[in-house]
């Protein structure tokens, strides 16, 4: 069999794949990306980020739709189901998938369909969907294959009833109830999409909070909001065991609970994708929730082989995964980086409304005893918010006292996940030049909502004098 050549090969098609394929060609090696899946862009544009949020924005449309008095006399004439929703996310996958396709093309980045596996450390043998069977061949290799939702091996995912955050959106229909176990990101972004759509929605927390590595305030909004639409919140629940029927699911907790709804999703924990590549083969070995530990450099134990995105785990953000992989090429064409990642990523959760943030949080700045003062301002007094009936929510920034330096930002309510990049912007600077008072010496086109930002600084600056 022949064995093509190449400087360096990727496995995986989504962001962090795209963005070492992206850097690598522009640094002129012959390169090639290998796909197992049918198109390009890996889980998160076609079992992911894409489609949940696409989901997430026909629902914030139709309830725009529902709660603007001038509709008020047609309301009753819509009748929406769950897959009606679903296919606006249709368009959306194949057009991502077209121009990321074109980026390959464009690059001379050669895109191989097939499922990857290791012969040797520098050998992989990709088998096609036709049966035919490549051997490639290069001197680094970087490893970007992404997640897959965690699979209790006592659970019967087969089920119509038991769905994990892939199999919830070929929901054939809007089901009445649901239970979410796990109110980690995914678990609370669904909560709030089920109860958008009326449906009864129980979520079920293995912890003492929603998302704890948030600020606190920020939680505290989120379960009020999520409680005002209807959502039951259980905390410190563990499962036992599911109980699935032809009338319903029954999720049965240690405490002696029991959750019985229409649907139950799985939403507590994710799994590399490093099953069936060979790796035994090469003498790497992923941790038992399939991941590959890497050194700083994205590296793991044969040094010419990096892995990135969520199969090194966290964040497992797409945007940080993209990142990575644009660090790692340029690690392996130039065999160093003269830049270096961020070590704080902005957070985007994409609930009803949306919630992001960067930095440290109230709690973290009180334990090293850092003398901070709190900036907010709050939607409802923001004249664009006004104008678009999205008053609920507030940014929040935290500075430091005496110098004004901007320590976080945390921001509740639509656009948050837009919002907080401007803040950002602001908080990477270096010296002097992270203030708070660069909001209050700004002008901020009005009404937008960017303009919270003047409202948070003033005032904060207000509780100081």
């Amino acid at each position: 069999m022949a064995t093509q050549d190449f400087d360096s090969l990727v496995i995986g098609t989504g962001p962090g794949g795209e963005g070492a394929a992206m850097k690598l060609a522009k640094a002129g090696q012959r390169i090639a990306v290998i796909e197992a899946h049918d198109a390009v862009g890996g889980g998160c544009t076609h079992w992911g980020t894409i489609p949940s949020k696409a989901l997430r924005h026909s629902i914030q449309m139709l309830a725009d739709y529902r709660r603007n008095p001038l509709f008020q006399q047609t309301q009753h004439q819509i009748e929406v189901e769950f897959p009606d929703l679903l296919r606006a996310a249709d368009g959306v996958i194949n057009e991502q998938v077209r121009t990321r396709y074109r980026y390959y093309q464009r690059n001379r980045v050669q895109v191989i369909f097939g499922h990857a596996r290791f012969l040797e450390p520098n050998l992989l043998e990709v088998r096609r969907p036709g049966g035919l069977t490549d051997r490639l061949r290069a001197q680094h290799l970087v490893i970007a294959t992404g997640s897959r939702p965690y699979h209790p091996p006592e659970l019967d995912f087969s089920h119509p009833r038991i769905r994990d955050s892939d199999s919830v959106l070929a929901l054939p229909q809007t089901p009445r109830s649901i239970t979410i176990y796990g109110a980690g990101v995914i678990g609370c972004e669904y909560a709030s999409i089920m109860s958008s759509l009326d449906v009864k929605v129980n979520l079920v927390d293995t912890r003492d909070r929603l998302l704890s590595f948030l600020d606190d305030e920020i939680t505290d909004a989120l379960s009020y909001r999520l409680r005002q639409q209807g959502v039951v919140i259980r905390h410190n629940e563990t499962y036992r065991r599911v109980e699935a029927g032809a009338d319903g699911v029954v999720l049965h907790c240690e405490s002696g609970k029991k959750f019985k709804t229409d649907i139950l999703l799985w939403a507590n924990g994710r799994t590399g994708n490093t099953h069936d590549l060979g790796l035994e083969t090469i003498g790497l070995a992923p941790n038992q929730r399939g991941q590959l530990e890497v050194n700083a450099s994205y590296q793991t134990a044969l040094p010419h082989i990096y892995a990135v995105g969520d199969v090194v785990g966290a964040p497992a953000l797409a945007s940080a995964s993209y990142d990575q992989g644009r660090f790692v090429g340029a690690h392996i064409a130039d065999g160093e980086c003269d830049w270096s990642l961020i070590e704080e990523f902005p957070t985007g959760i994409y609930t009803v409304p949306e919630i992001s943030s960067i930095g440290r949080t109230e709690r973290e700045l009180t334990a090293s005893q850092i003398p901070y003062e709190v900036a907010q301002a709050d939607f409802k007094s923001i004249a664009r918010a006004q104008i678009t009936g999205h008053t609920v929510g507030m940014l929040k920034l935290l500075f430091h006292r005496e110098t004004l330096e901007i320590l976080g930002i945390h921001c509740f309510g639509e656009q948050a996940a837009e919002i907080v990049h401007i803040g950002q912007a602001i908080m990477s600077q270096r010296g002097a030049a992270n203030t708070l008072r660069y909001f209050t010496e700004t002008t901020f086109n009005y009404p937008t909502m960017a303009e919270a930002y003047r409202v948070a600084a003033l005032n904060g600056l207000n509780r100081l004098f």
